[in-house]
């Protein structure tokens, strides 16, 4: 649960009832990886092991992208979101690189019995 509201990969809610299927609700968050990041991250590509520094920024870009769900899914009367899908990409060129976290889920209105 976040904060009280209900999100699931799931198509369905055990122990609830589906009253309602609201919309389709759908977010993007893009973000720059820094040049300290990219020099960090070019190190471990050779040397092998994880880079910390691109993980804490995927996990940023995913934090945001549920936050943005869930508050979309609220404005349209929701209290849970089904079938939430989330994809992770990155965007390169110019020598540049930016990730892109993307989220889509069905708000809908359950209760429990």
């Amino acid at each position: 649960m976040n904060n009280g509201f209900l999100v699931t990969t799931t198509g369905y809610i055990e122990g609830g009832h589906i009253r309602k299927y609201i919309d389709v609700v759908s977010c993007n968050v893009v973000m720059g990886t820094n040049i300290f990041s990219d020099i960090a991250a070019s190190f471990r590509d050779i040397l092998g092991g994880r880079s910390a520094s691109y993980k804490e920024q995927l996990e940023e870009a995913y934090e945001g992208v549920m936050e943005e769900l869930v508050e979309k899914a609220r404005q349209v009367g929701a209290n849970a979101l089904v079938g939430v899908k989330i994809d992770f990409d990155e965007i390169s060129g110019g020598n540049k690189s930016m990730f892109m976290v993307s989220a889509v889920g069905t708000a809908c209105d359950v209760c429990f019995d």
